[in-house]
């Protein structure tokens, strides 16, 4: 997979209509969550687009410390395409969205995500603790983690 980093405005049409769509096709349509993705944040965001061949398969966006959690930089919007489950993609692009931000913001930067809870041990397995603070988004229960 092939990981380009984009600030919001060196997004093409393109690529914004395609993180869109994938991010609709995952957490609106998937898992079935009536939200409001469109949230305010992507313009203040790095966005990494992980494609394999032409296809967008797996996103995150990434936030400076004190942009999204105060005292933090924060990775979110972590999606993979179902079409490209069981490929690692989902971990690539929090590797590089971690890596990212340590280039940007330095290497003892703290992360902080608000992770879905199925995916704790995902997270964990990528260095994240859980803070045992969870709540409820969109209907969906989360956990904040912290790297």
């Amino acid at each position: 997979m092939k990981i380009k980093v984009k600030s919001f405005q060196e997004l093409s049409n393109i690529e914004l209509y395609s993180l869109l769509a994938l991010r609709s096709e995952v957490f609106v349509v998937e898992q079935n969550c009536a939200y409001q993705d469109l949230d305010g944040h992507d313009q203040k965001a790095i966005h990494l687009l992980g494609y394999k061949d032409q296809n967008l398969a797996a996103y995150s966006r990434i936030f400076a410390p004190n942009d999204y959690f105060e005292g933090f930089a924060s990775i979110g919007r972590i999606v993979t395409s179902s079409s490209f489950r069981k490929f690692g993609f989902g971990k690539q692009v929090v590797e590089k969205s971690l890596s990212k931000i340590y280039e940007l913001y330095g290497k003892n930067c703290p992360v902080k995500i608000g992770a879905q809870a199925y995916l704790i041990r995902f997270y964990e397995e990528l260095g994240f603790s859980n803070t045992k603070i969870e709540f409820l988004e969109d209907g969906i229960p989360h956990v904040y983690m912290i790297k």
